[in-house]
């Protein structure tokens, strides 16, 4: 199946964007890992392996955004992970520099349509 260029501006937004979307989805809840890659799967369609959230759960739990801690109430223990109060601080930041930057595209869109004349064809 071939990926249109729409899909994959999508996908690579989302890998780009993945370390924000998985902060993202512990704001709400604790998670193990399986649960964060379903969640990634329902919400954009995207299918990352465990191969990939893993290491990217071990980076985040290294620079002190995330906290692991054993669940043992599953058939099988869990490793539930939780957002810590500095990946709440890099969250928001991230987001106000998403934002800032895409109000800044939106602006400069505005600009340029402002500036070129409309013609009717």
């Amino acid at each position: 199946m071939m990926k249109t260029p729409k899909r994959e501006i999508q996908t690579k937004l989302a890998k780009g964007l993945l370390d924000t979307i998985i902060l993202e989805l512990l704001k709400k809840e604790g998670m193990h890992g399986y649960q964060i890659i379903t969640e990634i799967r329902k919400g954009f369609g995207i299918n990352f392996g465990a191969s990939t959230i893993y290491p990217l759960l071990s980076f985040l739990e290294k620079k002190g955004y995330v906290e692991s801690a054993w669940n043992m109430n599953f058939e099988r223990p869990r490793k539930i992970y939780k957002l810590t109060n500095e990946g709440k601080d890099m969250l928001s930041y991230t987001e106000s520099s998403l934002k800032m930057i895409c109000n800044s595209l939106i602006s400069d869109k505005q600009t340029n349509m402002q500036t070129v004349p409309f013609v009717l064809a």
